[in-house]
C-alpha cells in the first residue's frame, strides 16, 4: 500500500446498510480525517439529498464536517442551465437538478411536478433529460413516460448502473435496475453518471487534490473501477454486496477488510 493522502469511502455497505450503522465505522472515519487524509463520502445512492447523507453519517458518529457526492450530483453535472428534466426517482435527483440550473419539469412516477408536461403532451417531447435513478414508485406507467419521453429525444441518463444494494434483509433492486428498464423501452445506451463513470470522477477530481489516494468500497465493478479511474488503489470491505465467498475479485484490491475500521488500522 503506498502512503494516503485522499481517501474516498463508499456509503452503503461500508459506513451503513439499510438504516443501521456499521460498528466502527464512523470511527474509522474520523480517524482517516485526524491523521490529515482528505476524506470524501461518495454513493451511486440517488434517492436521497445530499444534506441526508450528511445527517446520517452524523449519526453513525462522523464529525464534521463531511462532504459527500452523490450519483445525483454526478448527474445533475451533465445538465446544461435550463434544460428540461423528467425525473425518474427521489428528491436527491431534483434538488442536484435545480442547484445545476435546470428545471424540474415532472416526474416519471406519476407526471406531477412544477411545469408538468406529461398531462398536456402524452409523449414528453418537451423535456431535455429524463434523469433516472432509485425511485421504490418506480412501475409500468412510469416506465412509459420515461421511455416515450426519450423516444421524442431526451437524452437518458442514469445516476448509477447499479443492479442491488445491500439492506438487513438482503439485497433489493437498485436504480441500475430500474434503468435497465427504461433503456430497453427507449432502444438507447443510457449516459451513465455515478461510480465509476467519468461524471463522478469529475466531481471528485474537482474536491482532491493531487497525490496518492484510495478508494473504500464494498462493489469491485463500482468502487474498484471508480480507483482504476482515479488512478488510486482499492481497499475492499465485507460488509455490503461482496463476501468472503466471492473472493477473488477484479479488480484485484491492494487490501481486503472486514470492515471499515479494520482497513483504517491496515491504512494508518
Amino acid at each position: 500500500m503506498t502512503p494516503v493522502r485522499s481517501v474516498v469511502i463508499d456509503l452503503d455497505g461500508v459506513m451503513w446498510v439499510g438504516d443501521d450503522c456499521i460498528a466502527g465505522a464512523g470511527e474509522g472515519a474520523n480517524r482517516l480525517a485526524a491523521a490529515g487524509c482528505d476524506v470524501v463520502f461518495v454513493t451511486n445512492m440517488s434517492r436521497l439529498t445530499v444534506g441526508e447523507q450528511q445527517e446520517r453519517l452524523a449519526r453513525c458518529g462522523v464529525r464534521p464536517p463531511t462532504e459527500v457526492v452523490t450519483s445525483a450530483v454526478a448527474a445533475a453535472s451533465l445538465l446544461a442551465p435550463g434544460d428540461r428534466v423528467m425525473v425518474c426517482g427521489g428528491h436527491g435527483i431534483a434538488e442536484a437538478v435545480e442547484s445545476a440550473g435546470a428545471v424540474v419539469a415532472c416526474y416519471a412516477s406519476d407526471g406531477s411536478g412544477p411545469q408538468s408536461t406529461v398531462g398536456s403532451d402524452p409523449t414528453g417531447n418537451a423535456v431535455d433529460a429524463v434523469v433516472v435513478g432509485m425511485d421504490p414508485r418506480f412501475d409500468y406507467a412510469a416506465c412509459g413516460r420515461a421511455m416515450r419521453a426519450v423516444r421524442a429525444g431526451a437524452r437518458l441518463i442514469g445516476t448509477n448502473h447499479d443492479p442491488t444494494y445491500p439492506t438487513p434483509g438482503g439485497l433489493e433492486a437498485g436504480g441500475g435496475a430500474i434503468l435497465a428498464a427504461v433503456a430497453a423501452a427507449a432502444e438507447v445506451e443510457p449516459v451513465l453518471a455515478g461510480k465509476p463513470n467519468e461524471a463522478t470522477v469529475s466531481c471528485l477530481r474537482g474536491r482532491l487534490g493531487d497525490g496518492p489516494g484510495i478508494v473504500i468500497g464494498d462493489r469491485p465493478d463500482s468502487d474498484g473501477l471508480l480507483a482504476e479511474a482515479l488512478g488510486f488503489e482499492f481497499t475492499l470491505v465485507l460488509t455490503g454486496v461482496t463476501t468472503a465467498e466471492d473472493l477473488p475479485v477484479q479488480p484485484v484490491p491492494a487490501l481486503v477488510a472486514e470492515d471499515l475500521a479494520g482497513a483504517v488500522d491496515a491504512l494508518l
